[in-house]
């Protein structure tokens, strides 16, 4: 593999050689390493796109990214889907929604698989955001796949969050006072032609009062109906404001030590065969009185 010509191919804008570089990384092709170390960091900031399953995600990304191509700016999108727990495959592919966006010539869109991740991200998503960014898009979106309370790795990898909702959410929110509910940089009521929707624009607001956020920033709630573009123009002044504001070495440094503590982490998980440990599993059942916690210490006496 000629990774030398991969990268200047890259920087090139090829998206040939970006799908490639993608597929490389994410297989741990030999020499993807020392390919990572020598990317570019582009300047790209990354608009993180989350919420619970049929908020309207892809339609509100396939609205950014209308909106970003009428300015002339070059957009990269990494949708993750949910993969199956077995095969690890995708569930739902390439986003229907955004199919018009797959050949133009300013729009890069990856399609990836969660591939067991609890996060709603991608095991790789952490490099795949380095190459892309490498890329020299201006915009970066990743769209997660619906995620809980606690599966908030957006948070860690995103300049801006967008916390996607639904009218029909309003009585949901009271018990949602942890988790996704605090990762919000910008909160989004999605199909706001329906009823309600004034209702819980009106909860969200009862939660964020007096609430302390860092830099000054105001957490807005805007109101969009995405198949519409209604609102969506807000949105984006909304999360370019967010990012001018943002860009300040404290959260740089904040957001590098999460990306770093993640790598670390996976790094040193990188010798757990899941496979294998499903067939551990097995065999320590056979015996009676398997205790789960008993099997793991014997099992990883360090």
């Amino acid at each position: 593999m000629d990774w030398h010509f991969l990268q200047s191919d890259l920087a090139n804008g090829s998206y040939k050689s970006l799908a490639r570089a993608i597929s490389l990384v994410e297989n741990h092709a030999e020499g993807y390493l020392s390919f990572l170390q020598q990317l570019s960091p582009g300047n790209a900031l990354i608009t993180g796109i989350t919420g619970a399953p049929g908020a309207g995600k892809s339609t509100l990304t396939d609205a950014l990214i209308q909106q970003w191509v009428k300015q002339g700016k070059k957009v990269g999108v990494v949708c993750v889907d949910p993969s199956s727990p077995f095969h690890l495959g995708a569930l739902l592919g390439d986003r229907i929604r955004m199919s018009s966006w797959y050949n133009h010539p300013q729009v890069y869109i990856r399609s990836l698989a969660t591939r067991g991740s609890l996060g709603g991200l991608h095991p790789q998503i952490i490099e795949i955001s380095a190459i892309l960014q490498a890329a020299g898009f201006d915009e970066l979106l990743i769209e997660t796949v619906g995620v809980g309370q606690s599966e908030i790795e957006i948070a860690g990898l995103a300049d801006t969050t967008v916390v996607v909702m639904v009218p029909e959410a309003g009585d949901e929110v009271q018990t949602m006072k942890s988790g996704l509910m605090e990762i919000a940089d910008i909160f989004v009521v999605n199909k706001s032609d329906r009823p309600d929707a004034d209702q819980l624009v009106k909860h969200l607001r009862g939660m964020l009062a007096g609430s302390f956020v860092p830099g000054g920033w105001e957490i807005p709630i805007l109101k969009t109906i995405a198949i519409q573009q209604n609102g969506v123009i807000e949105l984006v002044d909304a999360i370019r404001r967010h990012q001018k504001l943002q860009a300040t070495p404290d959260r740089k440094k904040w957001l590098l030590a999460e990306k770093a503590y993640q790598l670390i982490s996976r790094n040193r998980m990188k010798d757990i065969n899941k496979q294998q440990l499903v067939a551990d599993i097995e065999e320590a059942m056979k015996r009676p009185g398997f205790n789960l916690f008993y099997f793991l210490s014997h099992q990883f006496q360090s």
